[in-house]
């Protein structure tokens, strides 16, 4: 209905605007055909004016040439053509005389007048010049405006009538159908209930023990933990000044931020091995051992924390042995790597369950001893994963591969004081290099050794680059990564169970 209203006004004011384009047309065209009347007329008045100033002039002429009562002269016949009087002139003269040229005019001597000069005539050729009338230039200038005389009468009481209970019923029918989209809506929230309230209890538990359900929930309320947890300040002000006491010294300090702990998962069991993520760097991964009080759960476990996710952990995986190390792979950031006490290496996938996709098998091509240290290196395009376990034998491997190993190199020493086998307990390489690296041991003692023979040196252990200090078994040894200006990449560190970490520059460095 409110199209057509405003079609119908549409179509009133397209009509409104005709009849004024109209009158405006008569309205100019009376005015072109007023003026060209009066230019008409102007121009014709002036024709006339000259045509009666040229006759006033001739009888002027003539007036004065010829008088009655004057007589003829007997010259005037013997005047030549050439001294200005012509036969039209003879003519004039006789007609006003009453006498024809050849006749005498008697001559009276009371009515004769005296003799007047008459003067030589002459021709000429003049050239008449038709002067047209000046133009009179006339324009017409016009504004459109809104002419109320033409806008449509006022609506009458009936059609005020009309307009209203139309509006009113529209207004009715729209009323109408909001009530029976609400019923409708309420019908089916009531059948949804029903619905809800006919499902037993066996499918609810069904439905609460599937994995689609488990794998929704826990999804979801990660995110909604870790808005949570979220700890920035939304009402800080920038323009405000804080004097801090503490402020020179709070960068030499280390501060608490949580304790990762699950009850499930964690406890009575021992951390083994912490790595954090180089592409995710605010995850770790950290390694467990077995829990003697829980027969049933797996030996070892490897748990994902996040410092997003503070109250649980992101994922959980599971081994059937101890996992003694741990960490992410440097080019393949949802994959876990982990070292085992039985000498597997398994590699879990985030992207998988809590079980392991790939693993070595328990045989003699690979470790048979527990696994203390790995380390990936190469680049993206060509790296491997190395291992040491605490019989000296260090093993190269593939991750999408472990059944066997790539390369094995087993170290020993010959002037040990009780084997010649030396027990790996930790395991560095510098930046930048896949030949040499260093190796830490049960008797507290670091080790330089190469993965290939060299000029002047065999593969293994070099008897002359020996790092002495510590008094009990080496648990971790990193070299300084090659960061800033300065390169400190022959520095690395060592840490031992004799509550020491100690620094060291390598000496074939």
């Amino acid at each position: 209905m409110e199209m057509e209203r405003r079609k119908e006004e549409l179509e009133k004011k397209r009509q409104k605007l005709a009849e004024l384009r109209r009158a405006r047309e008569e309205r100019k065209q009376v005015f072109t055909t007023a003026t060209q009347k009066q230019e008409e007329k102007s121009v014709e008045r002036s024709r006339k004016e000259q045509i009666d100033d040229l006759v006033k002039s001739l009888l002027k002429d003539k007036a004065t040439g010829d008088h009655p009562g004057t007589p003829t002269s007997s010259k005037s016949d013997d005047v030549e053509p050439e001294k200005g009087i012509t036969s039209h002139h003879a003519r004039l003269s006789s007609i006003s005389t009453g006498y024809s040229p050849g006749t005498s005019v008697p001559q009276s001597p009371s009515i004769l007048a005296p003799s007047r000069y008459i003067p030589d005539f002459s021709s000429f050729e003049a050239v008449i010049l038709d002067i047209a009338p000046k133009e009179l230039i006339l324009y017409s200038k016009e504004v459109q405006t809104t002419e109320r005389s033409f806008g449509p009468p006022p609506p009458n009481e009936d059609e005020i009538r009309a307009k209203f209970l139309k509006e009113q019923e529209e207004k009715e029918k729209a009323r109408q159908a909001a009530l029976e989209e609400e019923r409708s809506r309420l019908e089916d929230e009531k059948k949804k209930m029903q619905q809800l309230k006919d499902i037993s209890e066996d499918v609810r538990k069904k439905i609460i023990s599937s994995n689609e359900f488990v794998e929704f929930i826990d999804h979801s309320t990660k995110i909604v933990e870790r808005v949570l947890n979220e700890n920035y300040d939304y009402m800080k002000d920038y323009s405000i000044i804080k004097d801090n006491e503490n402020d020179d010294q709070s960068g030499s300090r280390v501060k608490y931020v949580n304790s990762f702990f699950d009850d499930r998962w964690t406890k009575n069991r021992s951390v083994t091995d912490v790595n954090w993520s180089r592409k995710n760097p605010e995850i770790c991964v950290a390694s467990y051992n077995k829990n003697p009080m829980a027969m049933n759960e797996p030996d070892g476990v490897a748990v994902v924390w996040s410092l997003k996710l503070l109250e649980r952990p992101e994922y959980v995986f599971h081994s059937q042995s101890d996992v003694l190390t741990t960490m992410f792979s440097e080019f393949h950031p949802t994959l876990v790597i982990g070292g085992t006490y039985s000498g597997q290496i398994v590699l879990w996938d985030m992207r998988s369950k809590s079980l392991p996709v790939l693993k070595t098998p328990l045989s003699a091509s690979g470790h048979t001893h527990p696994v203390y240290s790995m380390q990936m290196v190469g680049t993206q395009n060509a790296h491997n994963l190395i291992t040491a376990s605490t019989d000296g034998l260090i093993c190269s491997w593939q991750l999408d591969m472990l059944a066997q190993p790539q390369e094995t190199l087993e170290l020993v020493h010959a002037e040990h004081s009780k084997t010649d086998e030396v027990s790996v307990t930790a395991l560095g390489f510098p930046e930048n290099e896949t030949a040499a690296f260093w190796v830490g041991t049960e008797e507290g003692i670091a080790y330089q050794a190469n993965r290939y023979g060299r000029a002047g040196g065999k593969a293994g252990i070099n008897p002359y680059d020996v790092y002495k200090g510590h008094w009990g078994p080496i648990t971790g040894l990193h070299f300084h990564p090659m960061t800033g200006q300065h390169n400190f990449s022959d520095l690395f560190l060592t840490s031992s169970v004799d509550w020491t970490c100690k620094l060291w520059r390598a000496k074939v460095r």
